[in-house]
């Protein structure tokens, strides 16, 4: 609901149901004036008799008020807060499929209403957490027992007598492989973690872009020679920009690692960095196997790995990283991608107010 229509509140009790009960009141005064003025008249009743009609009289009345009343307090408020109370235990007991209609429409609603509505939100957000969590338990316990299945089988392989030496060299380097995969997984976990509880706080500073990536493309300078890959880089000369140096080192060698992971050899990979007075952009591309356009709607989601034949080669936690240090950067990233013919990661940070005039 829009913030605007939450304001138009409906009272429970509205000002007519008062006005019902004053002129109820007075009609059933203005009855008793008649009884009255009618047993005066006629003086030969019995004082039982006299006394008798005006007490049944307002009994009927006292009785009527208070059935009415109950009436208008159980549908007002003890039926919806019932409702509420048996959802709530319901949600205590784990079903976030709860929902609780609203008692009026949309241009009536009163403070249970909105009430409801919060409450409907509040039950949503916590299914959406609770599948969270679940599929991210799944995915951690699958992500974890692949090398540890890995690294146990290889051991067994090196038990067995007669071993060559290459064949010693190759289980050694392949449960290497497995262990590193495995602590890479725990170390992104725990960043990620740190950066989604905001235990992270990013120290902003100013520093030049261009250095930066130059440092980290040349990072990989043995990855893309051992491949064969032609890497091409289009830097300006200097771009200072005002952001954690630490963490935006994190976004490159994850765009960077991924390019020349995905790229084939004889491939070609492109770094290029342009800037203007708002921002400064960074676009990274390669024409390896690209990605589809289902796979596009997934890839910043945790664990998810569009091209399960590098599955081996990482646990689907880079991008997420990528997305939440731009996210706490006040930057953007974007990705343009044909399947088979290559992707494009551009990425866009703001140029800080106090940093316009700079050389950039």
């Amino acid at each position: 609901m829009k913030k605007g229509n939450r304001r138009r509140l409906e009272s429970r009790f509205p000002p007519f149901l008062f006005g019902l009960y004053l002129v109820t009141l007075l009609l059933m005064s203005g009855i008793h004036i008649g009884l009255v003025t009618l047993i005066n008249e006629n003086p030969h009743w019995h004082t039982a008799v006299q006394i008798l009609i005006p007490t049944a009289y307002w009994t009927l009345v006292a009785v009527g008020l208070t059935l009415f009343t109950r009436y208008q307090i159980t549908k007002t408020y003890d039926k919806p807060m019932k409702e509420l109370a048996k959802a709530a235990a319901k949600v205590a007991h784990g079903d976030f499929s709860v929902y609780i209609p609203p008692l009026h429409t949309s241009n009536r609603h009163d403070y249970l209403d909105l009430m409801f509505l919060d409450f409907n939100q509040m039950v949503a957000e916590l299914g959406s957490i609770e599948t969270m969590r679940t599929d991210f338990i799944a995915n951690v316990s699958h992500e974890i027992k692949t090398p540890l299945a890995a690294i146990q089988n290889y051991t067994q392989l090196l038990q067995r007598p007669g071993l060559s030496p290459s064949e010693r060299d190759a289980y050694l380097s392949a449960i290497q492989g497995s262990t590193r995969r495995l602590s890479e997984l725990i170390t992104n976990i725990l960043k990620l973690n740190k950066l989604e509880s905001q235990q992270i706080t990013p120290h902003r500073e100013s520093y030049d872009l261009c250095r930066q990536l130059s440092e980290c493309a040349l990072a990989f300078e043995s990855v893309w020679e051992a491949k064969g890959i032609e890497f091409d880089a289009d830097l300006e000369d200097r771009a200072t920009i005002q952001a954690d140096a630490s963490l935006m080192e994190l976004v490159w060698n994850n765009l960077l690692s991924n390019a020349f992971k995905f790229t084939g050899p004889g491939g070609t990979v492109t770094l290029q960095q342009t800037s203007d007075e708002q921002s400064v952009s960074v676009t990274i591309s390669d024409t390896g196997c690209g990605i589809s356009e289902e796979a596009r709607k997934h890839i910043f989601d945790k664990f998810y790995q569009g091209d399960t034949s590098h599955a081996t080669e990482g646990n689907g936690l880079g991008l997420s990283l990528v997305l939440r240090v731009l996210q706490m950067m006040d930057g953007e990233i974007s990705v343009d991608s044909t399947e088979g013919e290559g992707a494009t990661f551009t990425v866009r940070l703001p140029i800080q107010e106090s940093n316009k005039g700079l050389d950039v």
